[in-house]
């Protein structure tokens, strides 16, 4: 993966050497990433939670879905370091059993999660303008609907960060496969951290149930994947975890735009 470019502003060619100096994050370059990529791979979650939330510390924080994985890095984070920011984002159109969790695990761990907000400006011209469900009319109808609700106040939320730690998995889905532990976020200019990449499904329920960790009870519905309640659904037995997210579109193209590669 090439980084190199040329900033006119700075007039220096930037380049994996010296991608620290556009992007302000210590220590860090394309090579670092690859390095800690190498250094992990055999590492448990809670070792690399514990080395990036040393090294980062005010400057990282856990951006949580609210699925199984993200409850699962929220346990961890907040017996690593209870003040790490952990943040969500609420589109306004969530599922109430989602608005319960936050509750029950912000009682659970003694925290406050961190709830970001679209703006209301924006969210009231999109629905005017294509309707309170445009999401179903075409894939460029729902990604305009993700970038109002989702991306923005991801922005907002990143502001400051250096690193911003992910619950993705590699078997979660075919857009995920070639997802690394530690990758370069070149949209967002951060680091994200994956603690979770090599874990498997199960083990993500097993540590929930040892460690009785506060979950989704839509999961107990046949929800493996929750997301805003129109566009998400049950699913059928054998299909894909995230075959109840987007169902009306193609599997290569079922990501919001948070995790673009």
């Amino acid at each position: 993966m090439s980084f190199g470019r040329y900033d006119n502003k700075n007039e220096v060619n930037v380049t994996e050497s010296n991608i620290v100096r556009r992007t302000n994050i210590n220590e860090i370059s394309i090579m670092n990433i690859e390095q800690l990529n190498q250094q992990f791979q055999d590492k448990s979650p809670e070792e690399v939670l514990r080395f990036f939330l040393e090294k980062y510390k005010g400057k990282i924080a856990l951006s949580s879905s609210l699925g199984i994985e993200d409850q699962v890095l929220t346990d961890l984070v907040a017996k690593v370091n209870k003040d790490t920011r952990i943040f969500t984002l609420d589109t306004g159109r969530l599922f109430p059993e989602t608005y319960s969790l936050i509750e029950r695990t912000n009682s659970k761990y003694d925290i406050k999660l961190e709830v970001f907000f679209p703006d209301h400006t924006e969210v009231e011209k999109m629905v005017k303008a294509e309707g309170v469900n445009l999401f179903y009319n075409g894939i460029d109808q729902r990604k305009r609907c993700c970038q109002v609700r989702k991306l923005e106040p991801l922005k907002r939320a990143f502001a400051g960060l250096d690193v911003w730690i992910c619950g993705l998995r590699r078997d979660q889905s075919v857009t995920r496969q070639a997802v690394q532990m530690v990758e370069w976020d070149e949209g967002n200019q951060l680091i994200k951290l994956n603690p979770l990449i090599n874990f498997t499904e199960q083990q993500v329920w097993d540590y929930i149930k040892q460690h009785q960790v506060p979950y989704n009870k839509l999961h107990d519905k046949g929800f493996p994947s929750i997301g805003c309640q129109p566009c998400t659904r049950a699913i059928e037995p054998g299909e894909d975890i995230r075959a109840g997210r987007w169902w009306w579109e193609n599997p290569d193209q079922k990501e919001c735009g948070l995790h673009r590669r």
